[in-house]
């Protein structure tokens, strides 16, 4: 049966698709549909000449065997091989081939395009919205030839994606999908920042500085900690830039959303602190370390400032620290403090022995 072997080898090749792969691929492809055909032999395999451009179907009949007292359930016999190309099987070979190589070829795509973004997952690409009226729910982000996906749950609050529009996303992740290669982005990631910062503070490419945590409500506010790796580098200082610049820079890719730099420390109580800054703590009181759970005192001007609209700024220090953060008016503390040490065994002992001292003298 003849099959232009030679042009499919060549297609092939130009993909960069292994010849051998090519030839057990469609060998076993044409097995297959020869075993559809009416009469079809149950054993057969495929035999390829390319220099003659053509192929052959070898056949192998089952021949039952008689059993014996040795061997009562004897299996069956394969008889001889003998040629079974049926007459008008071209037609269907050649579909069977051209089937066989757009498999092939979309595979070596999807694995192109795998291995390409396999190393991006964690990075931040650039890539143009592509609205697709059949997934309404999610954004198509072309990235080249490729289109990324960026679902419902990795969009932010308000924002909204034009078609044509320029986005930076967040790979968050690159899997073998059913119909390719499936790369997720996103532009809810608290990750994201890192990399827009890393785009504009030298520091944190050469490791002068680094970022100890993130804590982001993608649309609204985000705290990064900071701390420095080099003497002499102001952590903070590094990632606004000068006249704010770096950090200007960093929030026009995230809209309207606000960004708190503070200063990392391993000493918890020194974190806390600084973590809900814009507020500042007069004191912080660790609780229960093995709980992680604190106290932070503010002055009663700046409580409302600390807590933040709808709890936002201590719900993100809390993110930021891993701390569970209580959070206290310092004057209402210290009266009861106050109050406490008045009450307290000992504070009560010594008045009671002046009043009973006056109350006698008043007496004699």
């Amino acid at each position: 049966m003849e099959l232009d072997l030679t042009g499919i080898h060549q297609l092939a090749a130009d993909q960069g698709i292994d010849k051998q792969t090519l030839d057990d691929t469609l060998s076993e492809a044409l097995r297959l549909a020869y075993l559809k055909t009416p009469g079809a032999a149950p054993t057969a395999r495929i035999e390829l000449d390319e220099r003659a451009g053509s192929f052959t179907i070898w056949a192998r009949d089952e021949e039952p065997v008689e059993p014996t007292e040795d061997n009562p359930h004897p299996r069956t016999r394969l008889g001889e091989e003998y040629d079974d190309t049926p007459k008008d099987f071209g037609r269907l070979a050649a579909s069977t081939a051209r089937q066989v190589i757009r498999d092939l070829f979309r595979s070596a795509e999807d694995e192109k395009i795998f291995g390409a973004f396999s190393g991006q997952k964690g990075k931040l690409i650039t890539g143009v919205v592509q609205q697709d009226a059949k997934d309404p729910a999610n954004v198509h982000v072309a990235v080249g030839e490729v289109e990324a996906i960026l679902p419902k749950r990795e969009q932010v609050p308000g924002e909204h994606y034009k078609h044509g529009e320029r986005l930076r996303v967040y790979v968050v992740n690159v899997a073998r999908g059913l119909k390719g290669p499936e790369i997720v982005v996103s532009r809810s990631h608290p990750e994201l920042v890192r990399r827009l910062f890393e785009r504009e503070v030298p520091e944190l490419v050469s490791g002068a500085v680094s970022i100890m945590a993130i804590a982001r409500e993608a649309g609204a506010r985000t705290k990064v900690a900071v701390r420095a790796n080099t003497p002499g580098v102001n952590p903070k200082g590094s990632l606004i830039g000068p006249g704010g610049a770096r950090v200007r820079a960093v929030m026009e890719n995230l809209g309207p959303e606000k960004i708190d730099i503070v200063d990392w420390s391993k000493e918890p109580d020194s974190f806390v602190a600084a973590a809900l800054s814009p507020a500042v703590a007069t004191k912080v009181e660790i609780v229960s370390e093995k709980n992680k759970t604190a106290i932070a005192l503010i002055h009663d001007d700046q409580l409302s400032l600390a807590i933040g609209k709808e709890g936002q700024n201590a719900r993100l220090a809390a993110k930021l620290t891993g701390w569970k953060i209580g959070i206290e008016s310092t004057e209402a503390y210290a009266a009861k403090e106050a109050a406490a040490a008045v009450q307290s065994p000992a504070a009560q002992s010594a008045p009671a022995e002046g009043t009973g001292q006056a109350a006698n003298t008043d007496g004699q």
